[in-house]
């Protein structure tokens, strides 16, 4: 059976760009980097860029990073003065940033977590809503 989530790789255009938006902006820390990629992590995550070119959809599909309440306002602001182009608006429980890296990989800065969530989700359930 699996365990859980081991870790994800984008494609990315330039390892330098990615590896400083990743770092600088959303700190990551960096543990090495070779010609054709990076690794890094944030938390207990693992990531791997990875230069290809990147294939991004048109769908909701995004990975979303956890911050604090107390840092959201920071970071919000860090990637505003960046020019970090934003996706989507939140329109769901806990503050969310939707913003997109310099691939379009669609990334969420959230504060919350699924408990949050499914308390959420007791209050004003989704259209269809089934508890399993």
């Amino acid at each position: 059976m699996l365990k859980g989530l081991n870790h994800i790789t984008l494609a990315v255009r330039d390892v330098d760009v990615s590896l400083a938006f990743y770092v600088d902006l959303l700190g990551f820390t960096g543990h090495v980097k070779w010609d054709r990629g990076a690794y890094l992590s944030v938390g207990e995550l693992w990531l791997c860029l990875s230069l290809d070119e990147p294939d991004v959809r048109q769908d909701y599909s995004h990975i979303a990073f956890d911050a604090s309440e107390a840092d959201f306002p920071r970071i919000t602001q860090c990637l505003q003065n960046a020019g970090v182009t934003c996706w989507k608006t939140n329109q769901s429980e806990g503050d969310s940033l939707y913003v997109l890296d310099p691939d379009g990989h669609k990334l969420e800065i959230h504060c919350g977590n699924l408990r949050s969530r499914l308390e959420a989700l007791e209050k004003e359930p989704y259209t269809g809503l089934v508890w399993l």
